[in-house]
């Protein structure tokens, strides 16, 4: 199992026109693969998102370096050291790490984690709401009653990067469209104050299809959260850029958040994020795993809701829905599976598409 491999696939594809929410528009999608190979043979798949140049240097010349002769079982070990320079990058080594050692075993991932206990997961369709067209309303309602009509029942649309009537106007005009049929995120990027995001509870308390408001507020004052949890009658929800267990624990302790949102690739590896759900879990906190930079990193997710336990008693509700990005993104399909009448079935193994790989591989020209 001695390490004896590993291919960077630094990934990038600019986008036919940008799109965007609260914190701007997107004109391209990057993406940066790693693959070990041990001695026997065995190959693991990573990925992390950053800018590509300062990733496929610390790559090259640290990070390869490292990891060449480590045995491949000595994860938590190999993720210890290289969290401390470069946090994302630790990430990727630990799915590819994890995805080696199922194999070795003979068995899936969810079955080195204990086992499914539901062979399907269900997904909600994310939409980057804004784009620079003005008719920026209606080309996101097209987006979205495409996804409908693919079998999509859940949906997150994007507000506070317009005016609050704007955006109103934008989700009236799909709640009309839908006949308020079809279960909606509201997801704000952390663009309101406490006063800006309880505007919005005049339109919750008459909208029964709401799932959660998003991120409303930043993340540096807990207490203004705890207020505005109180003032609202839908669920908060937050936490993608949080690193892990040790900082989601003070939203749970303080009671700030109904919906905990760790990303994959934001937490210090495989084994922390699972432990920040298994946190959540104890804490009676509902959980939907951030994912929308990545292909592996929302397999992760699938395989993580797949193994974890219910959060309610309710029939058909008993595990809460991953992200699954509806927006011009080659990489989405990096991973051979896919939705249906929106739910995936959660797979056994990990095919990753070479020829899509070859075809996005950066240039190594300057972008951005």
């Amino acid at each position: 199992m001695r390490i004896e491999k590993v291919e960077t696939y630094p990934l990038f594809h600019k986008l036919s026109s940008p799109y965007g929410d609260a914190n701007g528009y997107k004109h391209y999608r990057t993406l940066y693969l790693i693959r070990i190979t041990t001695a026997s043979g065995l190959t693991g798949w990573g990925e992390c998102a950053d800018w590509l140049p300062l990733l496929e240097t610390g790559f090259q010349k640290r990070i390869i370096p490292y990891l060449i002769g480590k045995q491949a079982t000595d994860r938590m070990q190999i993720v210890s050291v290289i969290k401390k320079w470069h946090q994302r990058a630790a990430a990727a080594v630990s799915m590819a790490l994890t995805d080696i050692a199922a194999k070795k075993a003979g068995l899936s991932i969810c079955d080195v984690w204990g086992g499914k206990l539901r062979e399907r997961v269900p997904v909600y369709a994310s939409f980057q709401s804004y784009s620079d067209r003005t008719d920026w309303r209606e080309h996101s309602l097209r987006l979205i009653e495409q996804a409908v009509s693919k079998g999509f029942q859940q949906v997150k649309i994007k507000t506070g990067g317009r005016t609050f009537d704007e955006d109103l106007k934008h989700i009236q005009d799909v709640q009309v469209m839908t006949e308020q049929k079809i279960r909606f995120i509201l997801d704000a990027n952390q663009s309101y104050d406490l006063a800006a995001a309880r505007k919005w509870e005049r339109y919750f308390s008459i909208w029964p299809n709401l799932l959660w408001f998003e991120e409303p507020l930043p993340f540096a004052d807990i207490k203004e959260y705890k207020l505005l949890r109180s003032a609202l009658s839908v669920p908060v929800a937050g936490g993608e850029n949080l690193r892990g267990a040790g900082q989601f624990l003070p939203l749970m302790v303080e009671h700030a958040v109904d919906v905990i949102q760790p990303d994959v690739m934001h937490c210090e590896g495989i084994d922390d994020f699972r432990c920040t759900l298994q946190i959540a879990r104890a804490f009676g906190r509902r959980i939907s795993p951030h994912c929308y930079d990545g292909a592996f990193s929302r397999l992760y997710a699938v395989f993580a809701q797949a193994c974890l336990s219910p959060w309610t008693k309710m029939a058909g509700e008993d595990i809460e829905p991953v992200e699954w990005d509806m927006m011009e993104n080659p990489f989405s399909q990096l991973v051979h599976y896919g939705t249906v009448n929106g739910y995936v079935q959660v797979p056994d193994r990990i095919e990753v598409d070479m020829e899509l790989v070859k075809a996005y591989l950066w240039d190594g020209t300057a972008y951005g």
